[in-house]
């Protein structure tokens, strides 16, 4: 028995090395190095990514000097994502030094590819604090900047931010996360190529989240969604391993209020106080766990009309958007329309709107700004740069309770089934829940057909959101019959497990069509081409 038990430990040894040494084999680490501006010494920003992605993964910096590799004094670990990210300023110039990245997966070393900077003979890099500059190169004497998202990396192109640097820009709003999943997992994948390319590049970045607002009835319904969205936005923050001394914070994106569509027309709006309500939720978590104040996007009409004067919410800094109006023109200001002004939770006493930035164009001219495609949002910021690097004061660094967690067991019920006949979609509502009773945060759900008595041609879905964890789904194209199958929850995050449930339903024959009902043939129309638009009339094209 004793030696049947020491088989089996040294056989479970040798797997376990097998495993560690082909992680080492299929791990991957990237390293970016630029020399940053914007300080009264260059900045040297090393950067990169580990894949497959791992978090607390120490990175060490390493220098070749006299033909060998030695260890900098400079390290950091990788965010969830992966991503790894080193600030220095250096001291020198005039002399080619070469660094690479150097990581340690189980007990072997990976290493990077080899960069090269110019710096003084001595190659020392200095981790003194350098002064921050920020310059007001935008119309009006501003401090210009951007916001950039999918759109902006057709066919997963880059976007060139040295450019844009070089072109008068200093800060980019960065769409870090979206309520939808397929919108959300496009913007993780963005938010990791652009944010720290984006900071070596001298820019401040900031983050927003798309919000889609809840189908429901209830404040307390609406509290749960909003707590809700904030935990994603809270994980995102930490799995990019939180705030550093070149983010400003995340902003709310909020400018539609429909909830419920009957075909491309709006069946339902949220009201105006529960919209308030939610804002104000999702506003005060996100501050309240990363400590920096969130700010708010939307547009003047929005702002007025889909939500009421609040106290609470004013306190949270406006970024607000209105075209066709020049930053340029000293008297020149969003809020205002014909006849007065936008009246709404940060209209002033003189008839004017508190905003911090504000979004001028959409119109924007990509390429002068290294953005692939045509087209660039641009804004500008209202104050000094002292102001504006007020934003930043305050740094988070998330702790393992932050992290998004792993495929977190979930619970699912549904109810409120229909089901009749062939001719009619089978329809029912699914709720599905964390340990603790809160909704998941991410994932979808589905009805499984039982292997044993498939369905041919295959059933239509459509599911849509009613609110975080709650879904309606119909399913089309069942005929008559008994069928069985699962009603199934899946997460393509892997945040939160799958979760499976029976279900049972007797379908009957779809009714005869009568003769009134039988189609007819029909001319068919003739195709009118529809006029064109311009988006851009008179938007600013800076």
């Amino acid at each position: 028995m004793k030696r049947l038990i020491s088989l089996i430990v040294l056989s479970l040894a040798i797997f376990s090395l097998q495993v560690v040494s082909s992680e080492a084999a299929t791990s991957k680490i990237t390293m970016t190095l630029k020399q940053t501006p914007g300080g009264s010494e260059p900045t040297v920003t090393l950067y990169g990514n580990l894949k497959p992605a791992k978090s607390g993964i120490k990175v060490a910096i390493q220098i070749q000097l006299n033909g060998k590799w030695q260890d900098t004094k400079f390290s950091t670990k990788t965010a969830r994502v992966g991503t790894w990210q080193v600030l220095a300023v250096a001291t020198a110039l005039d002399a080619k030094v070469k660094y690479r990245a150097k990581a340690k997966i189980g007990n072997k070393n990976i290493y990077s590819n080899i960069r090269e900077i110019t710096v003084r003979a001595n190659a020392e890099i200095s981790d003194a604090a350098s002064m921050v500059i920020v310059d007001q190169l935008g119309p009006g004497g501003r401090i210009h900047g951007s916001d950039v998202s999918r759109w902006q990396h057709p066919n997963d192109a880059p976007i060139d931010f040295t450019k844009m640097y070089a072109a008068g820009m200093r800060f980019v709003m960065i769409k870090a996360s979206d309520t939808r999943d397929d919108a959300d997992a496009l913007s993780l994948k963005y938010v990791i190529m652009d944010r720290s390319a984006a900071q070596a590049a001298g820019l401040y970045t900031g983050f927003y989240h798309y919000a889609v607002l809840p189908n429901v009835k209830t404040d307390e319904q609406v509290v749960i969604d909003a707590q809700t969205q904030a935990q994603k936005v809270i994980w995102r923050i930490g799995a990019l391993g939180g705030f550093n001394e070149r983010d400003l914070p995340y902003a709310l994106d909020l400018e539609n209020n429909c909830v419920a569509l009957s075909g491309k027309t709006c069946s339902r709006y949220l009201p105006k106080a529960q919209i308030t309500l939610w804002a104000k939720t999702f506003l005060k978590v996100v501050k309240e766990k990363t400590g920096r104040t969130p700010i708010i996007y939307s547009y003047p009409s929005f702002l007025e009309g889909a939500m009421v004067r609040d106290d609470e919410l004013r306190q949270y800094p406006l970024w607000l958007a209105q075209y066709a109006i020049d930053p340029a023109d000293p008297i020149a200001q969003p809020g205002l329309k014909e006849g007065g002004c936008y009246v709404h939770s940060w209209t002033t006493a003189n008839c004017s709107s508190q905003w911090i930035i504000w979004q001028y164009s959409s119109c924007g001219i990509a390429p002068k700004y290294g953005v692939p495609g045509t087209r660039l949002d641009l804004n500008v910021f209202r104050g000094t740069p002292t102001t504006f690097l007020n934003l930043i004061k305050g740094s988070w660094v998330p702790e393992v309770a932050d992290q998004m967690p792993r495929n977190e067991p979930t619970s699912l019920t549904y109810k409120n089934i229909k089901f009749s006949t062939a001719d009619k979609p089978v329809t029912l509502e699914v709720d599905v829940i964390r340990p603790d009773g809160r909704p998941v945060v991410t994932g979808t759900v589905r009805f499984y057909v039982n292997s044993l008595t498939p369905i041919n041609p295959k059933p239509v879905q459509t599911v849509v959101r009613a609110t975080s964890g709650s879904w309606k789904l119909s399913i089309k194209g069942i005929p008559a019959g008994l069928w069985a199958g699962n009603i199934g929850f899946v997460d393509a995050t892997g945040t939160h497990a799958e979760s499976k449930l029976p279900i049972e339903f007797a379908i009957g024959p779809a009714p005869e069509p009568s003769e009134s009902e039988k189609p007819t043939a029909t001319p068919s129309p003739s195709v009118t081409k529809k006029p064109t638009t311009d988006g851009c009339r008179n938007q600013i094209k800076n």
